[in-house]
């Protein structure tokens, strides 16, 4: 048997969960499979990679020389990889657009632009709880840009390289049902709101530590959080089970309202992001000129915020610097 690159992937997703049952789960394949399948890998090199019982699997001296060449060789395979996706369109123009969305409030007037604009490209979505996952995807060429946010200053992670460029930058607003006590006000204190129970949509960025920030700044701890969907994030506010956090931009639901959060606590950085070196590079700018023109459109449905956004100007869409985009 010749050895393969997915070989290398079996092996160190043994070492790395310490387990084959384990890594069986995280690769999708049934145990007996994989025991097999190392059992061929074992033979093929010439003895045991793993010592194994009860506690576990442990690399053996002949196990850890496999694993310290494929944790060079697996990286190396997947920057190649990454690398040959980008150079094989870099010399044609950019006949479609790929977009990675998670939870943006532009996507579906950035798309409705484009398409109006350009009628003979062709645009494709994707959707994801996780700017990992999305940042991944552009690196690696699946998609060509990626549309998403950050609360307060945070930057997404620099480990896939992307460029990041503002869009726009919002304080974040609180979602209520229309019977709430304090549903009539024009804003509210969060320290108003410490003994609400809350509901929040999944996601691995930083908003959950950053919104834990802003309570004790304010002297509480909150309550019991939820986690559903957005449809379930509707379906128990309105239930009046919980209240949530939601994007200034958000659009209207009938039962509920959204109210700003007095002094503006959080904030949220609409951010689009590509690779540098992709084909997608060479129409970032007017990509993102037509993102800030999405989110302009999308203020049409909220006069109360398009006056407050008049009056604070450090919010609100953030066209490029003169000279250049603004980096995020």
């Amino acid at each position: 048997m010749n050895l393969e690159l997915r070989h290398l992937r079996v092996v160190c997703a043994i070492a790395e969960t310490g387990s084959v049952t384990k890594a069986a789960s995280t690769l999708g394949l049934a145990q007996p499979a994989l025991t097999a399948q190392l059992q061929r890998i074992e033979r093929a090199l010439g003895g045991p990679l793993f010592e194994r019982d009860r506690r576990g699997a442990r690399p053996t001296a002949l196990g850890e020389l496999v694993l310290d060449r494929a944790r060079v060789l697996l990286p190396a395979m997947k920057g190649l990889q990454d690398e040959a996706a980008r150079l094989a369109g870099a010399g044609d123009p950019l006949r479609r657009y790929r977009f990675g969305g998670v939870n943006s409030p532009i996507l579906g007037r950035l798309v409705h632009r484009l398409a109006a604009e350009q009628p003979e490209v062709q645009i494709t979505t994707y959707a994801s709880w996780s700017v990992a996952e999305l940042a991944q995807l552009v690196s690696g060429g699946r998609l060509d840009f990626a549309l998403t946010g950050v609360c307060g200053d945070a930057t997404p992670s620099a480990e896939f390289g992307l460029c990041w460029r503002e869009v726009a930058v919002d304080p974040v607003f609180v979602l209520l049902p229309q019977h709430h006590p304090m549903a009539g006000r024009d804003e509210i204190r969060l320290v108003d709101l410490r003994r609400e129970q809350w509901v929040a949509a999944p996601g691995d960025g930083c908003f959950g530590d950053c919104f834990a920030a802003a309570c004790a700044r304010a002297g509480f701890t909150p309550r019991k959080v939820y986690e559903a969907d957005v449809r379930g994030c509707l379906d128990l506010v309105d239930a009046g089970e919980a209240i949530a956090l939601c994007q200034a931009t958000f659009r209207p639901v009938a039962g509920l309202v959204t109210r700003r959060l007095a002094g503006t606590p959080l904030r949220w950085r609409l951010l689009l992001g590509w690779h540098p070196d992709s084909p997608a590079a060479r129409v970032a700018e007017p990509v993102l000129e037509t993102a800030l023109a999405a989110y302009t459109d999308a203020l049409a449905n909220h006069p109360d915020y398009l006056a407050w956004l008049l009056r604070h100007p450090d919010f609100g869409a953030q066209p490029a610097a003169a000279g250049g985009v603004r980096t995020a």
